[in-house]
């Protein structure tokens, strides 16, 4: 315990000593967490959106008006089967025109004349990744061209939004590699930073370790003030973006919220706090590892 506040107090002293690179180290820490807290609110909103826009994923069979029921009926069963699917509703050509009225005019119903809307099966799916492999087995299913509209090109009777999907899963992809590119990138900038101040740190202080050494004093109790040093640098940077991610989110997003309402952009509180755990812990990291790679440089082992 005594040791701890000791190692407190000279991080504390060494600080104060070099306030000019103390206070850079702790701005660049800042910034870059700052970054990094916006980055992963952007992730979240674009996270929640692709959610929201998968959760919509669906597959329609259109189905032929002379299909038999038993047919129609062993398909249905046969997709509510597959582990990736979880439910599949039957609309019959009556309650397709009906929805039909729903969205359009009375004019526009009344000039199609007799019903020409097919009845339908409408699958929803548990995993939407898995709506091609899904695809395909029901286009496996022997009983699957018996009861379709377009039997001669068995594409046509199924909707899904093909391009839509496979482009938004690839967005999603390659989102989440930018993100973690971008998080290493800005970890490694303000980890440099932090191993230049506490290496100034040492230079400074070389006469004093070698003294310590001289009178035996332990690596561990040499190298503990800067690692001490370097996570305070770190707490302070990442508290600072933290409240200043918690003010964005407070008074920015419930205002973007308000102008484009149809974006799934709620968070909850606890969403919000693994982002500001997330940010101190990245930053104690990077300050005890900045701190220890270099003391691992500049000090004999």
């Amino acid at each position: 315990m005594r040791s701890f506040l000791y190692f407190i107090k000279e991080a504390l002293v060494n600080s104060r000593k070099n306030f000019s690179t103390t206070l850079g180290a702790v701005l660049t820490i800042f910034l870059s967490l700052l970054v990094i807290g916006v980055f992963l609110v952007a992730s979240l909103i674009i996270d929640k959106i692709i959610q929201s826009v998968e959760s919509q994923v669906t597959i329609t069979i259109w189905l032929s008006d002379d299909a038999v029921q038993s047919d129609v009926d062993s398909l249905q069963s046969y997709i509510q089967g597959l582990p990736e699917v979880s439910e599949v509703d039957f609309t019959s050509k009556e309650e397709a025109i009906e929805k039909y009225k729903e969205m359009s005019s009375a004019e526009i119903v009344e000039q199609l004349g007799d019903n020409p809307l097919p009845a339908s099966l409408d699958i929803s799916l548990s995993d939407p990744e898995q709506v091609e492999a899904v695809v395909e087995q029901i286009k496996s299913q022997q009983t699957f061209e018996q009861v379709i509209d377009r039997p001669d090109n068995p594409d046509e009777s199924l909707r899904y939004g093909q391009k839509i999907i496979k482009q938004l899963f690839s967005t999603a992809e390659i989102i989440r590699y930018v993100s973690i590119a971008l998080v290493a990138l800005l970890a490694f900038v303000a980890l440099i930073f932090i191993n230049n101040t506490i290496r100034l740190a040492i230079l400074a202080r070389r006469k004093e370790i070698a003294i310590m050494r001289l009178v035996g004093a332990s690596n561990g109790f040499i190298r503990g003030p800067f690692l001490m040093e370097g996570a305070l640098q770190a707490i302070i940077g990442a508290g600072l973006a933290s409240i200043s991610v918690a003010s964005i989110s407070h008074y920015l997003l419930p205002q973007v919220t308000q102008t484009i309402s149809w974006l799934p952009i709620d968070f909850t509180g606890m969403q919000l706090w693994q982002i500001y755990l997330m940010l101190f812990a990245v930053g104690l990291v990077i300050g005890l590892f900045g701190s220890a790679w270099a003391m691992r440089r500049y000090l004999k082992a």
